[in-house]
């Protein structure tokens, strides 16, 4: 079965969305509780201010599980920029343009909310994802240390803008 891509929160999806980001982050970068919490905290803070046509989520679902995430947090678009956030594709489904599907769709919901900046923290290592923000049309605008995540990192702050 093709993994199918779903716009909107559903029962079950912080939990998931959580799991997967600690699940994956533990073994890559050794985040650890902490990160997972923040996670768990910030997604459901977005869930329960969630305001469609502002603010997306979408969910990639295979086999009935959620399998990869991504949001447009549009609550601070007119000042900071509309916020990339929960980009995730399980180990299951890596590797296979799902990722690519994911960004896809939220950037094209931030261009018809005529979204002008889009801003993404991450942290230096993840390349892959580096790569595929980058050809989405994201620059890094800085890099700092920081432990926003729970240990000590180069957070990287991308930002992609439209005229």
């Amino acid at each position: 079965m093709t993994p199918a891509l779903t716009e909107g929160p559903v029962p079950g999806c912080i939990g998931r969305i959580a799991e997967l980001h600690a699940r994956y982050y533990a073994a890559a970068s050794g985040f650890g509780l902490d990160f997972e919490a923040k996670v768990a905290r910030e997604l459901a803070d977005f869930c329960l201010a969630y305001r469609a046509g502002r603010d997306a989520l979408w969910l990639l679902q295979h086999d009935g599980r959620i399998e990869g995430s991504v949001a447009i947090d549009g609550s601070h678009a007119d000042g900071e920029g509309a916020h990339l956030r929960w980009f995730i594709v399980s180990d299951a489904l890596r590797g296979h343009g799902q990722g690519r599907t994911l960004l896809g769709a939220a950037l094209a919901f931030a261009d018809r909310c005529g979204y002008r900046r889009v801003v993404l923290w991450t942290f230096a290592g993840l390349d892959a994802a580096r790569h595929l923000y980058e050809a989405h049309g994201f620059a890094l605008q800085r890099q700092q240390p920081g432990n926003r995540w729970g240990r000590l990192v180069d957070e990287q702050c991308f930002v992609r803008e439209r005229a």
